[in-house]
């Protein structure tokens, strides 16, 4: 496997008039070809902030981001036109990220129109293909945004940020403005069209049974930092920050013999405006102590799973204690 975009040290801040709100604060990951990195956190932890600095939708602040191993932080003009065709996005909301005159055909076509690649024709069967694709039916090339549904919008939206054949695809919570059955519907087609294509995702959402079911591996970001990352089934099976494992916990469970334990989280939010040093999450957490609130980074306590806490083994050795004492 090879990586096709990375991000080191990558900083987002906001100017305020109380100071720099640090929306993405210090984030490195990679993301390798043809595979899925979901992001988790609850909402204003910078998810969807950290997809739209990576493809320039936003500027960032500091920090770099490679694109098939390119330096593509500071890039415009002509090498951002050409990043961009290669970055897309499929947005949250499919009402308000299409143009309300332009109709499915229109939309879908607009990228094709700008890159001015293509004749009168090919557009035609282009526009017809990409329809195809996405499970549009052809009989509402015509339609506007308002006469279709959530589904059939978020279609559209697909099959623009897929018009020009992009290697990254951010999707930004593409399914939880929808109904749950179309959910189901929208989470196969993108499956579907990576296989397809090959295509790498980085897929936001606060939903982690989403996440589970499409990600090869997961970041979990609270307030501006990374917490966690690892592969999906081991972040499951062996969740090691404190802050992940309430976010587990919240998770519904339908086995009656050893039900989830919810963690109700307790404290007051640290605010992300000028951010103190230290973890963020310290003033929630039942483990932090003074030690907490002094400089944190990532640590590798397993193969590729990271940790960002300092007291993660010995926290693991109080829960086992606590389990073995209440089995006893």
């Amino acid at each position: 496997m090879s990586t096709l975009i990375e991000v080191k040290n990558l900083k987002k801040y906001f100017q305020t008039s109380k100071g720099d709100l640090h929306a993405v604060d210090d984030v490195s990951f990679s993301i390798e070809k043809g595979h899925t990195l979901g992001v988790v956190g609850e909402s204003g932890c910078g998810k969807s902030t950290l997809g739209r600095t990576m493809i320039h939708l936003l500027e960032a602040t500091d920090g770099q981001i490679l694109f098939e191993g390119e330096d593509v932080t500071r890039i415009k003009g002509k090498a951002l036109r050409k990043f961009r065709e290669n970055a897309q996005i499929i947005f949250q909301d499919p009402y308000s990220s299409l143009n309300p005159r332009f109709t499915v055909k229109q939309t879908i076509l607009e990228p094709l129109v700008l890159s001015r690649r293509y004749s009168k024709a090919e557009l035609e069967k282009e526009a017809d293909r990409l329809m195809d694709l996405v499970g549009i039916d052809r009989r509402l090339a015509l339609s506007y945004p308002h006469e279709l549904d959530g589904g059939r919008r978020q279609r559209v939206g697909i099959g623009r940020a897929l018009a020009l054949n992009p290697k990254f695809v951010v999707c930004d919570e593409p399914v939880s403005a929808l109904d749950v059955s179309i959910q189901a519907q929208i989470l196969n087609l993108i499956q579907d069209l990576q296989d397809e294509f090959g295509l790498t995702f980085m897929f936001i959402t606060h939903d982690l049974s989403v996440v589970r079911h499409v990600s090869d591996h997961i970041c979990v970001m609270y307030m501006g930092n990374l917490v966690e990352k690892s592969p999906s089934k081991e972040l499951f099976n062996n969740p090691m920050h404190p802050y992940t494992k309430a976010l587990l916990s919240a998770i519904p469970s339908i086995d009656i013999h050893s039900p989830m334990k919810r963690i109700i989280l307790e404290g007051e939010v640290t605010s992300p405006v000028e951010p103190a040093p230290g973890c963020r999450f310290a003033p929630r957490c039942p483990y932090a102590t003074e030690a907490c609130r002094q400089n944190q980074e990532l640590r590798e306590l397993k193969p590729n799973h990271f940790v960002s806490c300092h007291r993660a083994e010995e926290i693991m050795k109080i829960e086992a204690e606590k389990k073995n004492r209440s089995n006893e």
